[in-house]
């Protein structure tokens, strides 16, 4: 057996798979996110230990022989997380999460400096870690002086777990401080945001062991020991090591808190002034790039939220036919834009609203808007010398037919559905934990789901959403000025 566990930002997902890769049962609990200032998103590392234990207490609850044969654990976590650990071990302060942009003028002074889009193959956004670094030290130098390790969220659960300070390429790619090229930390990008190669976890590939799970905890949960725990990846590197998104011209697009279009890429192919990340692949000698929408499901929890109806149903009330836009049209730039804007003071807005505009509309707007911000991403994408011909949909968002066939329009491509089944981040971070107790060929592990439904872009509806499009592009430049963090 198998077990994968997933550190989202709203919850903790274990899940076990057999040899066969047959998904034999799954647990879940849920995080809170502490939001103090606007822009500030935070979690405390002590409720991801928490939401863990629940979750695999109930697995063992459920299906304790299997657990019990566990010989591989995979990790995936959200990236960019800055967990701050002390000489002890100990957590200094809430970990600063993803989405969190208080580091803005930081992640701008990091940016000024070329070597870091040079080596780094990236934009230094500010929801990276190294900002966030710079931040600490200039906002709580006590706590800065303190700092013995860096770790992103899903490493300090290995911590945890197998008591080693390890991390690998695909999540450390996102920290601004990776030479992604060379797939080792950079002291020049280190140096430069007043940081040590010594506060840096050691890297190792995905596929690679990182770790074995401790004694006490191996005999909490009923497992032998050397249990054999994996590098692992961030959580989208691992939702395509899932959906066997780890050939060249593979793609799939992400409907989740936030939203992703990721490619994977046999070379190194960095156009950072595009705002499109590329990162190292969770398996060795492979690189991705994608471009990331801050606020996608999130955009349409938060309108949720807002009328106080629930989403399936703000879902619902469009039906599964695809309508053309109206006037209304919704910027998703809740908490900041990453691709193209690389914007942490833009915010979203509803623009065309009239007597006329019912919930109905501004939900249809709120979709419209989503996909119109995955069609920048696309065009990003484009931009930087990857081309796609089709993408396959995943997460929550993706349960939406309605939306599906917005984002298929949007798009102009194909968007594939997989079977029934399970193939996100904790399926890949099982997938992981196989590979590296069993020393298996990734290549053979990580294949793609059989395709169960396409949804194909509606042809009478091209020239509207064109032009709807259009007119969302025009927003983000008249409304730049208005907003303020």
């Amino acid at each position: 057996m198998y077990l994968g566990l997933d550190l989202g930002t709203s919850g903790v997902k274990a899940l076990l798979i057999d040899e066969s890769q047959r998904i034999i049962g799954s647990a879940n609990a849920s995080l809170p996110v502490s939001r103090p200032h606007p822009g500030w998103s935070e979690q405390d590392p002590a409720d991801w230990v928490r939401a863990t234990e629940a979750a695999l207490d109930a697995l063992k609850a459920s299906h304790p022989a299997a657990l019990a044969g566990v010989r591989g654990i995979g990790l995936s976590g959200h990236m960019h997380g800055a967990t701050l650990i002390g000489a002890d071990d100990q957590v200094l302060r809430p970990c600063i999460l993803w989405n969190d942009t208080r580091s803005w003028k930081e992640a701008a002074d990091l940016d000024a400096n070329p070597a870091f889009r040079a080596l780094s193959g990236n934009i230094v956004f500010p929801g990276f870690t190294a900002p966030k670094l710079v931040w600490v030290a200039r906002n709580e130098p006590e706590i800065f002086a303190k700092v013995a390790k860096v770790l992103l969220p899903k490493d300090y659960l290995r911590l945890w777990l197998s008591g080693e300070h390890l991390s690998e390429m695909s999540d450390s790619a996102g920290t601004s401080w990776l030479d992604v090229a060379g797939r080792c930390w950079s002291k020049t990008l280190l140096d430069a945001s007043g940081m040590r190669e010594d506060q840096m976890p050691g890297l190792v590939e995905g596929t690679a062991v990182a770790g074995r799970l401790r004694h006490a905890l191996a005999a909490r949960w009923g497992m032998g020991e050397g249990v054999v725990i994996a590098g692992g990846a961030g959580d989208n590197a691992a939702s395509a090591c899932g959906m066997g998104t780890v050939a060249e011209g593979r793609a799939f697009v992400s409907l989740g808190t936030s939203g992703v279009l990721f490619a994977a890429n046999a070379s190194y192919l960095p156009k950072p002034e595009s705002a499109v990340h590329t990162f190292c692949h969770a398996l060795p000698e492979t690189w991705h790039q994608m471009g990331v929408v801050l606020s996608a499901t999130d955009a349409l929890n938060w309108f949720s939220g807002v009328t106080g109806m629930d989403a399936a149903a703000l879902s619902a009330e469009l039906r599964d036919t695809l309508k053309a836009p109206t006037s209304v049209t919704f910027l998703p730039y809740l908490s900041g834009e990453r691709t193209p804007h690389n914007d942490a003071a833009i915010r979203g807005s509803f623009t065309g609203l009239g007597h006329e505009s019912a919930r109905v509309v501004m939900t249809q707007a709120v979709f419209e808007g989503v996909a119109f911000a995955l069609k920048d991403n696309l065009e990003a994408l484009k931009s930087a010398g990857t081309a796609l011909s089709r993408v396959t949909a995943i997460g929550g968002g993706s349960r939406s037919r309605y939306w599906l066939s917005a984002m298929a329009t949007a798009l102009g491509l194909p968007i594939d559905l997989p079977q029934d089944g399970d193939f996100g981040a904790a399926f890949g971070a099982a997938r992981l934990g196989l590979v590296a107790a069993t020393g298996a060929d990734p290549l053979a592990v990580f294949t793609p789901p059989e395709t169960a439904e396409t949804i194909e872009p509606v042809a009478a509806l091209l020239p509207a959403y064109e032009a709807a499009y259009q007119r969302y592009r025009a927003l983000y430049p008249a409304l730049k000025g208005l907003s303020t963090l």
